[in-house]
């Protein structure tokens, strides 16, 4: 959401960011609603203060017996009276025009985000580890002989459609090792408070996370409502909502496990093989509340958050800082954390780490008191994958691949295995 002040003191700038995203100019189009709404606000103050006038003059005319006096000031009254509720309702159906116009309009990027149109132009800022050279085939994870009869495509879509899997055995218990490892890993080395999040919002929520209403075809809702969140960003962002915080509690540092739930609107066709697009999956999600001095800073202890869990797992990975016309609907700044995958020979999307500056905080309210007594500010937020467990797993699965299509697993998965390493060839672990 945008505060109408900046952009009517500043129009042109407002345009001009987001013409770097590639979208219309539409200040004039807010500033005209606005101009009507201030109208409306200050007709209905100037009639007021005539009835207030003319109210204090009734009782005066009746003293003086002037009953022609009287009359024209008791129908006065009653004439402002409709005015002013007129007035308000105008102003009132304005003021909600506006704010769904906003509702709308994308964050403006920061300044230093790279120009471009689309994902080519995203710019690579760092890559770590080296992909393996493997002197046979690379397989993907799906097609994997220790894989394969633990990753039920065909089941799944019996229960429930397309883009589902059931996993089992020891690939589920992989599976559920990594997310054990991710959040293991943010409570007890990054200092991140763990929460069991719900997976049902409300509108509200989603609303202020900005995933409505421009994004209300891309999760499912419930028959009465609810939501079922496309990620745990929405609940741990969302705590926040309405606080005054003590600017003495920033940073918030949180992270959580949960299912997520996308409807993959608009992705037909794409990545229909294996397991890397859902329409159900798992996530750690990390989120951060922080004083707007500091939200940039927090961008990159996050992204070092995420790409560690990639190191200590030794999946090879790059960093791209995502370009104007790449970067998502809520977000000033992202940078995509992308993991190698020898059955694509690609990199592959496993994370992203986004700022949205005041941009969720002003949809939901969330402000903190300054140290020195000000008035209160909008916090900043911040989210990111801190994994993506299912894509998580087609990296460690596809990079710890053998010709006999067993798979050597990391070494700090261990603990979670019970000491074990190898899946074999058989799905069982050793």
């Amino acid at each position: 959401m945008h505060d109408i002040r900046a952009i009517r003191e500043n129009p042109a700038a407002f345009d001009a960011a987001l013409a770097r995203r590639g979208d219309a100019p539409v200040s004039s189009s807010l500033l005209d609603i606005d101009e009507k709404r201030r109208a409306c606000i200050l007709a209905a103050e100037t009639a007021q203060a005539e009835q207030n006038k003319a109210s204090k003059e009734v009782g005066a005319a009746k003293g003086r017996g002037d009953d022609a006096e009287f009359e024209r000031l008791r129908a006065l009254v009653t004439e402002k009276k409709a005015q002013i509720a007129k007035m308000q309702e105008e102003a009132k159906a304005l003021d909600t025009q506006l704010t769904d116009a906003l509702a709308y309009i994308p964050n403006l990027p920061a300044d230093d985000v790279p120009d471009g149109k689309d994902e080519d132009d995203n710019v690579e800022v760092s890559r770590w580890g080296t992909p393996q050279t493997f002197d046979f085939a690379a397989k993907e994870h799906f097609d994997l002989a220790s894989v394969a009869p633990h990753m039920d495509f065909e089941t799944a879509a019996k229960t429930s459609g397309s883009r589902f899997v059931m996993l089992k055995g020891a690939v589920a218990r992989i599976h559920r090792a990594l997310a054990q490892f991710m959040i293991d890993t943010h409570v007890d080395k990054n200092g991140l408070l763990e929460v069991n999040s719900p997976v049902l919002v409300r509108d509200d929520a989603m609303y202020g996370t900005d995933k409505l209403p421009k994004f209300g075809e891309d999760s499912y809702q419930t028959r009465e409502g609810m939501w079922l969140v496309p990620t745990s960003e929405v609940p741990l962002t969302y705590s926040v909502a309405g606080d005054v915080l003590d600017a003495k509690a920033l940073p918030i540092r949180m992270t959580a496990h949960t299912l997520c739930f996308r409807s993959e609107a608009g992705s037909a066709g794409r990545d229909t093989s294996g397991m890397l697009r859902q329409h159900q999956f798992e996530k750690v999600e990390m989120v951060s509340v922080t004083h707007p001095d500091d939200s940039d800073t927090e961008q990159k202890r996050m992204l070092r958050c995420a790409e560690n869990l990639l190191e200590l797992l030794n999946i090879p990975y790059r960093t791209v800082e995502l370009c104007t016309g790449d970067t998502g609907f809520g977000a000033r700044r992202t940078f995509d954390i992308e993991a190698w995958l020898p059955g694509q020979d690609a990199y592959r999307e496993i994370s992203s780490v986004s700022t949205t500056g005041d941009f969720q905080a002003r949809r939901m309210n969330a402000r903190f008191k300054p140290a020195d007594g000000g008035k209160p500010q909008f916090v900043h937020t911040l989210n990111g994958s801190g994994l993506a467990v299912g894509r998580c797993l087609i990296a460690v699965l596809e990079n710890g691949q053998h010709a006999d299509g067993s798979v050597t697993l990391p070494d700090v998965l261990a603990p979670y295995l019970g000491g074990k390493t190898t899946l074999g060839v058989d799905g069982t672990l050793s």
